[in-house]
């Protein structure tokens, strides 16, 4: 859909709703007109509460995307909705994507919002800070009224944040204080970023899902996670796998995990390069844990015996059926000094990767978002001028 004549059939079908709830435009190519148009018909629905609005952007240019996003969310603000759900996962925002969508992020449209989903955007470190940004500044704006900002879901994977965009992200969730699921898998965070999410999420005691798959936690990531686990005894999803987290890390979360958290569901901790020693203190620290239908190990290092060890301890427990294939086992690691040089490596490229951070942070301007004290009188002539 290019035009406002190409989006035609879907503003009629807005438009003789009585009510409307939710607008699903996953798969479409939306072009700025279309956007426009549907923006318009969306104006007249107040209870409008859910935009599921992921991949519909296939094939536009970058430049296309924010100013679509502004009439779609101007849409929304002038129709003085109040959202529950925003999903624009797999749209190619980059960071100048996401600038289209600060000005919702921050209105009192948003105060309601209790999911935010943006997997696959391409933000970027960049990126991730406008958006900290943005939700900080709709924390604060919200917390005098009716509807503080409480988010519960928080998805932001495959968004190349590295570490300073995911200490910017950190640092909004820590005054969260609400979210029930924390999505962040394969951003390239290393584990200062990591240490920084852990620490925020403490702060969220109602937190069940916790996903940092694929990125670089390593031992020293998985020891700041297994230091907030007490505070977290309502997880039910504990997602590590990739993470490389090696048997230091495996230890120190078996720990924190053997006493509490009955609510515990699913361990991920494939691809880890866990040895016998890990593998078996993590099984032990299940034993009580009557929920649990998953435990991955898949893709470690506990050798043929190991792996047959481990199920048969899986077993004993009662829990057989919780293990899942170890096919992909790497077998058992004989070379500790090897184990020694990849640390040293990783820690040399973290090194290097916040040097980079830090010079690009010099060079780039964050984009601002609205004053506080937002005239909301001003906002709407101006939105309604540019619907026009």
């Amino acid at each position: 859909m290019d035009t406002e004549a190409d989006a035609e059939e879907v503003t009629e079908a807005i438009s003789a709703r009585e009510t409307l709830t939710a607008l699903r435009l996953e798969g479409n190519t939306l072009g700025v007109g279309a956007a426009k148009a549907i923006a318009k018909s969306l104006e007249s629905h107040p209870e409008f509460k859910r935009a599921l609005w992921k991949d519909m952007f296939t094939g536009r240019l970058k430049s296309e995307i924010p100013e679509a996003m502004r009439f779609l969310s101007g849409g929304l603000i002038l129709a003085k909705a109040k959202l529950v759900e925003l999903d624009l996962s797999d749209n190619a925002f980059g960071p100048i994507g996401i600038e289209g969508v600060t000005g919702l992020l921050q209105s009192e449209t948003c105060y309601s919002l209790r999911e935010l989903r943006l997997n696959n955007n391409g933000l970027g470190i960049t990126g991730g800070k406008i958006l900290a940004k943005c939700l900080q500044e709709c924390l604060d704006l919200s917390s005098t009224s009716e509807t503080p900002f409480r988010l519960r879901v928080f998805v932001c994977g495959r968004n190349r944040l590295e570490n300073e965009g995911g200490k910017a992200i950190a640092a909004v969730l820590k005054g969260m204080g609400s979210l029930e699921e924390i999505q962040m898998p394969q951003n390239g965070i290393f584990h200062a970023g990591i240490t920084a999410l852990a620490d925020a999420s403490k702060y969220n005691r109602d937190l069940r899902h916790l996903n940092f798959n694929d990125n670089i936690c390593s031992e020293i990531g998985a020891v700041a996670i297994a230091d907030v686990l007490q505070h977290l005894q309502n997880l039910e999803v504990l997602n590590l796998g990739d993470c490389l987290v090696r048997t230091k890390g495996a230890l120190a979360l078996a720990e924190a995990l053997r006493d509490g958290h009955s609510k515990l569901k699913e361990l991920v901790l494939g691809f880890n390069e866990i040895d016998n020693e890990g593998a078996i203190k993590i099984v032990e620290s299940l034993e009580k844990k009557e929920l649990l239908t998953k435990l991955d190990l898949n893709g470690n290092q506990l050798g043929e015996e190991g792996c047959e060890l481990v199920k048969g301890m899986m077993k004993g427990i009662g829990k057989e059926d919780a293990i899942g294939s170890l096919s992909e086992d790497e077998g058992e690691n004989e070379d500790d000094e090897d184990e020694e040089e990849e640390d040293e490596d990783e820690n040399e490229i973290e090194e290097e990767e916040q040097d980079e951070e830090k010079s690009e942070t010099n060079k780039v301007v964050v984009p601002a978002v609205e004053e506080r004290n937002v005239d909301n009188d001003n906002l709407i002539e101006k939105l309604q001028s540019l619907a026009l």
